[in-house]
């Protein structure tokens, strides 16, 4: 069978995220072959199994479970192992367990594929990004974090709920950390064109505008209301890696709130953060300096340095 293009995608980490962003990769379509690592062999392989009994139903795709070298020449590196927060945790609280983890994996990924383009997706997101961009030597847009882009669909789908429209036509986003100190970027927010309280105005005028303060909140709190009830998170997750890797591969010139390394942009520099990034075959591509209000550029400086903090403090 002839392929126009092949590309190779390899998964670090079976779990729940891990197992998850392989099937929605799958369905997609993305990959002409995939990799799954993990720890657990037999996880691997199982995970791998189920996958490939699903093979008459979606576009050709080899799927295999193996070791770092199996991963060689991957096209796109995707790390979602880790421990995730228990109830309680934030998702600062787990940085030094993942760290010693990273140390294990990233030089493991980089010696098998040194042209690959590195998306971290284990928490914290942002630290261990900066940390994979450290350990692997690798330039910075190649390095990138799935940042807030489950965030800003989050906040996308809690103001239609609230609205009563189509999450596709909110447009808005989630930026800095994705975690407690991360900004709802309310000065660009807009209902097809019309802002927020505007839109308020003009269709019902019952809004008494503390949804700017409790659906942010929300928003934030979010992963630890479902990790309370089930668990952990996974399918929301695998969806935003999904798109990442879309845009990635199709070379899209699009623009996602990755976690992508500031160099100078709002005056913040050596720290990432999530941003609006264009995202292309690169990776990512370009930060983009949209024009926040003053209050969020405050925010946003204030985030970068709880990261940067984290990670001076992190044991790499």
């Amino acid at each position: 069978m002839n392929r126009v293009k092949s590309n190779k995608i390899s998964i670090i980490g079976a779990g729940f995220v891990g197992s998850t962003t392989a099937f929605a990769l799958m369905d997609k379509g993305l990959a002409s072959e995939m990799v799954i690592v993990d720890i657990n062999k037999d996880r691997a392989e199982g995970e791998v199994m189920d996958l490939s009994h699903g093979a008459a139903f979606v576009k050709p795709v080899n799927i295999v479970a193996g070791d770092y070298e199996a991963t060689k020449d991957s096209d796109i590196v995707i790390i979602t192992a880790g421990i995730g927060p228990k109830p309680g945790e934030s998702r600062l609280d787990i940085v030094n367990k993942n760290v010693s983890i990273f140390k294990s994996i990233v030089p493991e990924v980089v010696k098998y594929s040194p042209n690959s383009i590195l998306l971290v997706v284990s928490n914290p997101v942002d630290v261990l990004t900066h940390i994979t961009y450290k350990l692997s030597g690798f330039p910075a847009n190649r390095v990138i974090g799935s940042g807030t882009v489950l965030d800003t669909s989050r906040f996308k789908y809690m103001l239609s709920e609230h609205f009563k429209i189509d999450a596709r036509n909110v447009h808005t986003y989630i930026i800095g950390e994705h975690g407690d100190s991360e900004i709802a970027a309310w000065s660009l927010t807009n209902i097809a064109g019309i802002n927020a309280d505007a839109y308020c105005i003009a269709t019902c005028n019952k809004c008494d505008r503390s949804f700017k303060y409790s659906i942010p909140d929300k928003v934030k709190k979010a992963a630890y209301e479902v990790i309370n009830r089930k668990g952990y998170t996974n399918y929301a997750v695998a969806l935003a890696v999904r798109r990442i890797v879309e845009a990635i591969l199709g070379d899209e010139e699009t623009i996602l709130t990755v976690s992508s390394l500031f160099n100078g942009e709002y005056g913040i520099a050596d720290t990432y953060l999530a941003i609006p990034t264009i995202v292309n075959r690169t990776g990512a591509s370009k930060i983009l300096e949209i024009p926040l209000s003053n209050e969020e550029q405050e925010k946003l400086k204030s985030s970068a340095e709880i990261l940067k903090n984290v990670v001076e403090n992190s044991n790499i």
